[in-house]
């Protein structure tokens, strides 16, 4: 995002008792000062007063909303924007969650800013926000940048314990953590939030609840089973997962080496085992590891196929490689780290041009990936 301060570019400005806002009637109140956004062509430290438009204070109050949600004045402005806009809570939704499916971050974001200022205790508008920064996590995740994802994870989860924490209780904000916590591993919680929404939601007739909502019920369900079942809620396993994302992957084997020997069979310790030992440059055991969760219910994932052609690649095994990275598109065809790994496997057979078509695909999926972008400059493309 910009780093300057947005609200360096707002004035205040006092207008008469006379003047009114929307062409509604709505009076403003001349003893509270009005945010008026600066046009884009006003030099700085200038202002013509004849010049100022509506949509100027409309985007100044827009702007206190996101960036001064403390401001004094904050109950006023949300006044005056609710009357001269009733609709502009539905308007803001919608296109904030078109800017987070089209991914455009930044503009996304400033948008649930908005809302939140706006309305601070509207539950949609606070789960809505922790799905934006868990999506945004995936995101930059994928791309590898992981301390990104990492601070935007933070975010979701902030959010994700205030919908929960909302009185009364709202079943989603559990059903939606609840996946959160299985990406973070967090097995133990992700548990207690799909127990929670069952909990919530078990006095409800099926035609209340919907082909949606029965759908819910029996995924949570089957989540929590699978967590039972295949003793997912472990200690060893979150330890394992924690310590190898630290950089503590000898510590992390450790433990999910223990958590093996009771339960042989869940292939998400398979691939973890597998995950640490590539990271640890050990990318024949890497492999078995790998291919054992493979053959496990479950473990047949665009992830567990990636995670061998990566460890392909490092033994210079390119036709296997390939191999495993095509199967993996084919589960996942969006997957923009897969289609990265073509391009490297494109670049280490001496085939430029196709690697380069790689990499630009992967820019149409997203335009802001920094391996794709640094790739192509290298190559001079």
């Amino acid at each position: 995002m910009n780093p300057s301060n947005p609200l360096d570019t707002v004035y205040f400005i006092n207008f008469s008792d006379d003047v009114k806002l929307s062409g509604k009637g709505i009076h403003i109140d001349p003893t509270i000062p009005l945010p008026v956004q600066k046009k884009d062509k006003d030099a700085p430290g200038t202002f013509n007063m004849k010049e100022l438009t509506e949509e100027q204070i409309l985007a100044g109050l827009l702007t206190i909303m996101a960036y001064d949600s403390d401001n004094k004045n904050i109950l006023y402005y949300r006044s005056l924007l609710k009357n001269a806009r009733p609709n502009l809570k539905k308007e803001m939704t919608e296109a904030a969650i078109l800017k987070t499916k089209n991914e455009d971050w930044d503009m996304a974001e400033e948008l649930y800013a908005v809302l939140r200022g706006y309305d601070p205790e509207d539950v949609p508008t606070i789960l809505n926000s922790a799905l934006f920064f868990d999506q945004r996590a995936d995101s930059y995740r994928r791309n590898g940048l992981i301390e990104d994802a990492d601070a935007y994870d933070d975010e979701a989860l902030h959010f994700y314990k205030m919908a929960m924490d909302n009185e009364p209780a709202v079943p989603d904000a559990f059903f939606n953590s609840g996946f959160f916590y299985l990406k973070q591993y967090n097995f133990a919680e992700a548990k207690s939030c799909f127990e929670t929404y069952l909990a919530l939601t078990c006095d409800e007739t099926d035609d209340s609840m919907g082909e949606n909502g029965l759908y819910k019920k029996n995924r949570a369900q089957q989540l929590i089973n699978q967590i039972n079942n295949r003793n997912m809620d472990d200690d060893h396993f979150r330890a394992a997962h924690k310590l190898i994302t630290n950089g503590e992957e000898e510590k992390g084997l450790e433990e999910i080496r223990a958590y093996l020997q009771k339960n042989p069979d869940v292939w998400n310790a398979w691939f973890m085992l597998g995950w640490g030992l590539r990271r640890l440059e050990r990318y024949e055991d890497a492999k078995k590891a790998f291919e054992k969760a493979l053959t496990l219910d479950g473990g047949e994932t665009a992830d567990t196929y990636n995670e061998l052609a990566i460890c392909c690649m490092e033994e210079n095994d390119l036709p296997k490689a390939k191999k495993y990275l095509e199967k993996a598109l084919s589960m996942d065809s969006e997957n923009t780290k897969i289609i990265s790994n073509l391009g490297y496997i494109a670049l280490k057979e001496g085939n430029p041009a196709l690697a380069a078509s790689y990499f630009q695909t992967v820019l149409e999926y997203d335009p802001n990936d920094k391996i794709a972008l640094a790739e192509l400059k290298n190559m001079d493309v």
